[in-house]
């Protein structure tokens, strides 16, 4: 079945909201109160809970109908309300999603007991469910979402009850405990199975069990050939001071999102104890992963901006020394690594050591890690006006939104900063202020687009301006990725939408090396090989085990033991980084050293009597022998 919401899912992950009865319970409503009445009687607290997670960054609201049928409101004298209460429930979240967001009606299972030898039993079942779906597809929803089921008999009536009436999109998700099993003791995968054949559109888990376990699920419930939706618990509950809490943190939540996406996961949210602080960390990994908030197109259209053609962007060679030595040759650049202070002098000092040295390009980071540091725009204006040196200026998408970044890439221009590496960036979470905001307008890809755009002459509005950007705008790779096939493909995307080079995360394993550049034969662009010179064995061991993306095999890291640490250290580190550039010079455009601890001496010290060919241009300046 074809729907807005089925077509979003099928290109990029979408994000649900999170829990209504927790927040409702922390803003003072009691548990012997019936929450689903409180459409009627409270519909201020019920639109709060709506805004906030609208506001935290939920794409699909679900009404607070969960225990809107007639069984669970008999208990508090309301069986006779059911309309009134969905169709209240709909109107307020139909009132804060506006535009902006999908409704959902949230249906969960009846309490009434299912007894498989006994058809009579179902009976019951059957008509309280026709009837909260029927005022829910009356109301207007987009979906209907049915959830928390244990029994798979009565997720079984659910789904066909309700896809009788001709409702669609229908998702469909159980409860599974710690060993992965259902209420009858179905696995994941029969779980799945049973839910597709059944009519869900959708299939997942949710409540019951934290992240962790439910991540596990979710990967197994692919088996069915349809998307797969989770919504965790916020771990287990404990009992402190009298109350229920839910303890796991918004941050784990959000690693666990990213985690659960990477793994094939296309709907993400949360389910009891969580809160808009966990769904703003989820909404903040889908956008890292799936395009930023804001779609940039490729090419603005021209009816907007009063051109007869698409305007051509300034020849590359034409852009920087960065530009040319590109188009022409071989490049090298340092990375020279912004003060976390207000004090610019050891990278000043080190620029000037790589200048002597004939390196004419430094790369400079932008909060590496989400670490504070003095920023790369600054660092650059400084280095290109102290030491006459070209700065690459890296860019990420997590601090600033789509009006800070064309400011600040407008800034740069004007202060003649014109090369670029576009990269989405790490989140916040991972460095110094983990509640940080973490923006994610864009991504490295609608950057890529957007800076294109700007080359053109062409704002993301779709003015055109006076005059264009004559930007050089790269992106990076990781070899190592633990999915390489993920990782090529999105590597194409980024020069579809623009990137001109590719500087690649630093690359210890030949073999790992030699698969990337396999896989990306073809690319289109030059790749800089990036080599980080080990300082130490105890500086092999942390890259290896805590950086993302970073492998050193076995035989290297036992080198890095036998050389222990200090000068002699230090010396293999140099080698082993020469060594892996001589194997790949011939296949590769460029060499992108990241010397550890600031020790510029040691990128001076590989790059000494590499063989390239002196044709490449952009290694060194004339006047000057690495």
């Amino acid at each position: 079945m074809s729907s807005p919401i089925l077509e979003r899912l099928a290109e990029s992950p979408i994000v649900f909201d999170g829990a209504m009865g927790t927040l409702l319970y922390s803003r003072g409503v009691f548990i012997n109160r019936n929450f689903d009445e409180l459409n009627l009687s409270r519909p201020d607290m019920v639109e709060k809970v709506h805004q906030d997670y609208l506001a935290a960054g939920a794409m699909v609201l679900l009404a607070n109908t969960f225990g809107a049928n007639a069984a669970r409101l008999a208990r508090f004298g309301l069986e006779g309300k059911v309309g009134d209460i969905v169709t209240a429930g709909v109107r307020i979240a139909r009132g804060v999603a506006g535009d902006k967001a999908w409704v959902a009606g949230s249906m969960g299972p009846t309490g009434l007991i299912a007894d498989p030898g006994d058809p009579s039993t179902l009976d019951p079942i059957r008509e309280a469910l026709r009837e909260t779906a029927v005022a829910l597809l009356d109301a207007g929803v987009d979906a209907i979402v049915l959830e928390t089921f244990r029994s798979p008999l009565e997720m079984q009536v659910a789904l066909e009850t309700v896809r009788a009436l001709g409702a669609g999109p229908l998702f469909a998700t159980m409860i599974f405990d710690s060993d992965r099993l259902t209420g009858d003791g179905l696995t994941p995968e029969q779980a799945a199975m049973l839910l597709a054949r059944s009519g869900a559109d959708v299939v997942g888990a949710n409540c019951g069990e934290g992240p962790s376990v439910l991540s596990d699920v979710g990967i197994r419930m692919q088996v069915a050939g349809r998307p797969v939706l989770i919504q965790p618990n916020a771990g287990s509950p404990r009992r402190v001071d009298g109350r229920v809490l839910y303890m796991a943190t918004p941050e784990y939540f959000g690693e666990y999102a990213k985690r659960n996406i990477a793994n094939g996961v296309r709907a993400v949210g949360g389910c009891c104890g969580t809160t808009p602080e966990h769904i703003r960390q989820i909404a903040a990994e889908v956008r890292m992963v799936s395009g930023g908030r804001i779609q940039v197109a490729a090419a603005a259209p021209l009816e907007d901006v009063g051109l007869s053609e698409v305007p051509v962007a300034m020849p590359l060679a034409q852009r920087s020394a960065l530009g040319s030595a590109l188009a022409e040759g071989f490049v090298v650049s340092v990375e020279v690594d912004p003060p976390p202070g207000i004090d610019p002098t050891k990278a000043i000092e080190g620029a000037r050591l790589l200048k002597a040295a004939g390196v004419r390009f430094v790369n400079i980071a932008d909060g590496p890690r989400a670490t504070v540091r003095m920023s790369p725009l600054a660092l650059g204006v400084l280095l290109q006006r102290e030491v006459g040196i070209e700065p690459i200026l890296h860019v990420t998408c997590r601090d600033r939104n789509l009006l800070g970044l064309q400011s600040d890439l407008l800034g740069a221009h004007s202060l003649g900063l014109h090369d670029l590496l576009i990269v989405t960036g790490d989140p916040a979470k991972l460095g110094d202020y983990p509640n940080a905001t973490t923006v994610y307008d864009l991504d490295s890809v609608g950057l890529l687009r957007l800076v294109g755009n700007l080359n053109r002459g062409i704002e993301p509005s779709g003015r055109r301006m006076k005059a264009p950007t004559a930007f050089v705008k790269g992106c990076g790779a990781e070899p190592g990725a633990q999915d390489i096939t993920r990782e090529v493909d999105r590597l194409h995307r980024k020069v579809d939408a623009g990137a001109e080079y590719v500087m690649t995360q630093p690359v210890f394993d030949a073999e790992v090396m030699t698969r990337f550049l396999d896989r990306a034969a073809g690319i289109g662009v030059p790749i800089v090989l990036g080599l980080l010179p080990l300082a130490s064995f105890r500086n092999a061991e942390f890259l290896h085990n805590e950086v993302p993306g970073m492998s050193i095999p076995p035989s290297i890291r036992e080198r890095m033991r036998v050389a222990g640490s200090g000068p002699s250290a230090r010396e293999e580190g140099i080698r082993i980084a020469r060594e892996t550039a001589l194997l790949f010079l011939p296949r590769v455009q460029g060499l992108y050293i990241m010397p550890p601890f600031d020790r510029y001496e040691t990128a001076v010290a590989v790059l000494e009597g590499l063989p390239i060919p002196s044709a490449k241009k952009g290694f060194v300046d004339s006047t000057t022998k690495a």
